[in-house]
């Protein structure tokens, strides 16, 4: 019993949440961005530009919640 004491299981199993959290979502961001980006250049070649420029901004959507947790990730490893 004296691991049960050293080891705080709560703030363990909440780190571990939050992380597979962020990182599935950052994942899921990114990978928004890369098909938003790639139907975007494939509807602008078929001159569909409607359908691209909606692609466009899931694009920039995704790169944006991207970037965020990035920074947000860098001021919290800076400020702890």
């Amino acid at each position: 019993m004296i691991l049960a004491a050293v080891v705080d299981w709560d703030a363990l199993l909440d780190v571990v949440i939050y992380s597979l959290v962020a990182g599935v979502g950052v994942t899921v961001a990114f990978s928004l961005a890369i098909l938003g980006l790639t139907r975007f250049a494939d509807m602008r070649r078929d001159g569909r530009d409607v359908e691209a420029w909606g692609f466009a901004a899931l694009a920039t959507a995704g790169l944006a919640v991207t970037g965020t947790a990035v920074v947000y990730g860098i001021i919290l490893m800076t400020t702890k």
